[in-house]
């Protein structure tokens, strides 16, 4: 039987792969989500206790805008959008993340 494995965020990989579903379009909370979790293979879990606090300090700081609609199964959700700033944020985490990961692939491969 094989092990099932989660992996836990590195502090602001969150934030960069919600602002990364949004720079697809506009979606609600539990669609960002599912998202995630559905291109990682089910690897990265999101839970609600994450996720909302994680859009919130996304609203705060202006890299998301928000409004209220009614979802695909007709309830009251609050859609999220990327702004301009919350693009050019995304470019910076992404460049960040990315001298991270070769900077650890680097030790990881060292003899």
């Amino acid at each position: 039987m094989e092990a099932k494995h989660t992996a836990d965020f590195l502090p602001g990989t969150l934030e960069m792969l919600i602002l990364k579903t949004l720079s697809r379009g506009t979606n609600h909370g539990y669609g960002i989500a599912q998202h995630i979790q559905q291109v990682s293979g089910d690897a990265l879990k999101i839970g609600e206790g994450s996720l909302y606090p994680a859009l919130q300090r996304l609203l705060v700081n202006g890299w998301v805008a928000a409004e209220w609609g009614v979802s695909e199964n007709n309830r009251r959700a609050r859609f999220y959008q990327i702004t301009p700033a919350g693009r050019k944020r995304l470019a910076e985490e992404v460049r960040n993340f990315d001298f991270v990961v070769d900077a650890i692939g680097r030790v990881m491969g060292a003899a």
